[in-house]
């Protein structure tokens, strides 16, 4: 009982911190401004809650339809976790360079939103918010998830990111002012550190388990049994 109580509170804090660097609503909050320059408060604030909506049912969505996509496509967990860290730890890096990287999405975002009446689903939930990094780990997170329990507590750790990135984009205005553009750059490059250390860490995980594999332990055996000996 215990044991399982505290995989599910794992579950639930793990997808908050896995997910939650990588949304990183701190670096969104300017491009959030920009697209939605020039709109009152009351569609700021309904801009900011249909995306949040999005995102919870684009993460929950990836996470509900992932373990699917693997067997389809025959993808195994480690080489998924092994993917998943190659590219976590490529955001990182990014992140920790983030003035070039948020100039050009800002530019991209900004004139796609300009040409729209309604930007909640794209480019603001979509790819800004939830992007393929977060989509990527909530995959890895539904290789974690053996019960519906499980599955449970890892939409509720995406529904608590969705609503801190609400919660930070209803104040993106006060906090813009508060930080200021260097406060945020600290900010992202802080995650961006972590980001890189989670990344690794997968793949370190995901070439543990391949090791460990007593199928590949068989094959290795037979590939030495089968090498001639030495003259």
């Amino acid at each position: 009982m215990h044991e399982n109580l505290f995989k599910l509170w794992g579950l639930f804090l793990g997808t908050i911190i896995g997910i939650l660097p990588i949304i990183n609503p701190l670096a969104a909050a300017p491009t959030f401004l920009s697209i939605t320059m020039g709109d009152t408060r009351a569609r700021r604030i309904e801009q900011a809650r249909k995306a949040c909506l999005y995102v919870t049912m684009i993460l929950s969505g990836t996470l509900l339809c992932g373990s699917f996509v693997m067997n389809f496509f025959g993808i195994s967990i480690p080489g998924l976790r092994i993917a998943g860290g190659i590219v976590v730890a490529g955001i990182g890096m990014r992140m920790l360079s983030p003035q070039l990287v948020q100039s050009k999405r800002a530019d991209t975002d900004h004139q796609e939103a300009l040409a729209k009446s309604d930007i909640s689903f794209s480019p603001l939930a979509m790819p800004i918010l939830s992007g393929p990094g977060s989509i990527g780990v909530t995959i890895g997170f539904a290789s974690l998830a053996t019960s519906w329990l499980d599955y449970v507590a890892i939409i509720l750790g995406i529904v608590v990111v969705a609503f801190v990135c609400y919660m930070v984009l209803l104040l993106a205005v006060r906090m813009n002012g508060i930080i200021g553009p260097t406060g945020i750059t600290a900010m992202t490059q802080i995650m961006g550190l972590l980001l890189m250390c989670m990344g690794v860490q997968f793949v370190v995980n995901g070439v543990v388990s391949i090791a460990s594999d007593p199928k590949i332990l068989i094959v290795i055996r037979d590939v030495f049994l089968a090498a001639p000996a030495p003259q």
